[in-house]
């Protein structure tokens, strides 16, 4: 089990952020409790096709270590119900619309007069301050506000979206060092904290290179494609019957990678000499390189510049990447039992403590399934009147 075995969480969260943020907790071991509004809980359920069982595969990855309860939070007997939840919780997390919760009586201050103990997460799209505080976001207007859209694809090109959801799954991550580091300051405190983030401030975070390039020379950074800032050759090059990725980020890298591939006048052009040079260069090096590597098969230059040392990969697809052995060999994916989905399998957090992963408890929650149960725990724990069972960080 997880060190946070033992605490519970209250998940008033939706869409991918937020619940992100509340399946790490649960896979380090936390009691996840997903408050879903009925008749048809989180929006993500139905993101689709593809379905996996009654749900959408977008769910699946986004929801498991959890049960699911259901509250329609526009009732006062559900939202007395999650007043009591609230006193015995270590931590609630939430990404509803601003405002929302203020709105229903659990904003901060009111859940931290219920529970001084509590800390209390909040996932927003532009932050919790400023002129566009109270509007709602998704990852790909956060990608095309804070910077991101503006440096994807070609030079010329249209503005391309990264497809993975990476400012929710960012913020995330930001949001769940935010809960640990406020429950470590619970443990010499008493008290709960606000814990805050915002996709916004993942999406600034996430180029540093590029903020910190424009406030030194004041030079607005271009489209480079699959190029990187400030480093050449490290990009992708064609070959023969495809692509493959090339990353020689030192010189040392870079005079192997000439001799591999037969170029040794390169090291000699006055033009390509350092990295800078290189960089300065950029064009007229992959025209080079590119002029070269289509001659052979991607098979081909894959072995002879691994057998040379030089970084070198093939771009792969899904497919590839989900039979490839290594990824296999790290446990990336894991068969986890599920009543209605015969092959679900998983993505492991990508963690490991002394060579092994968190455990996936649970499969990701049918609607309602666990909430009898959530129930059950707050109705015995009022009939016998006693105080809520305490978390071993109580």
């Amino acid at each position: 089990m997880g060190s946070l075995a033992g605490l519970r969480v209250v998940d008033l969260t939706m869409s991918v952020a937020g619940p992100f943020t509340t399946q790490i907790l649960g896979d380090l071991g936390a009691d996840v409790i997903k408050i879903e509004r009925p008749p048809d809980g989180d929006d993500t359920r139905r993101w689709g096709p593809p379905f996996w069982g009654v749900d959408s595969a977008q769910y699946q990855g986004w929801n498991r270590n959890k049960r699911s309860l259901l509250l329609d939070l526009k009732d006062e007997e559900a939202r007395a119900t999650l007043r009591d939840l609230v006193r015995g919780a270590d931590v609630l997390v939430q990404n509803l619309r601003p405002g929302r919760l203020t709105e229903l009586g659990f904003g901060y201050q009111a859940v931290a007069e219920l529970n001084p103990r509590l800390v209390y997460c909040e996932i927003s799209g532009y932050g919790p301050v400023g002129p566009l505080a109270d509007r709602p976001a998704y990852d790909p207007l956060m990608q095309a506000f804070g910077g991101l859209m503006s440096l994807t694809g070609e030079d010329g090109s249209a503005p391309v979206r990264i497809p993975a959801s990476i400012l929710d799954q960012g913020s995330a991550m930001w949001a769940v060092i935010g809960i640990l580091d406020a429950l470590r300051r619970r443990e010499a405190t008493g008290r709960g904290s606000l814990v805050q983030t915002s996709l916004l401030e993942t999406a600034v975070a996430w180029l540093p290179s590029h903020y910190m390039g424009y406030f030194a020379a004041g030079v607005v950074p271009p489209r480079q494609g699959s190029a990187a800032m400030g480093i050449a050759p490290y990009q992708a090059f064609p070959t023969s019957d495809g692509w493959v990725i090339i990353a020689a980020a030192n010189d040392n890298l870079w005079q192997r990678l000439c001799e591999a591939i037969g170029r040794p006048d390169l090291l000699a052009d006055e033009r390509f000499t350092t990295n800078p040079d290189r960089v300065t260069h950029r064009d007229e090096l992959t025209g080079e390189l590119s002029a070269t590597l289509r001659t052979q098969t991607s098979a081909h230059w894959l072995e002879t510049l691994a057998d040379a040392g030089v970084p070198v990969t093939p771009i792969q697809t899904i497919d590839q990447v989900a039979d490839h052995e290594q990824v296999h060999a790290v446990s990336a994916f894991e068969a986890v039992p599920h009543p209605e989905i015969d092959d679900l399998r998983l993505i492991n957090t990508p963690i490991r403590i002394d060579g092994a992963h968190y455990p996936i408890r649970r499969p990701p929650p049918r609607l309602g399934e666990g909430g009898d149960d959530v129930l059950s725990e707050l109705s015995t724990r009022a009939t016998s009147n006693s105080p809520a069972e305490t978390s071993h960080a109580r």
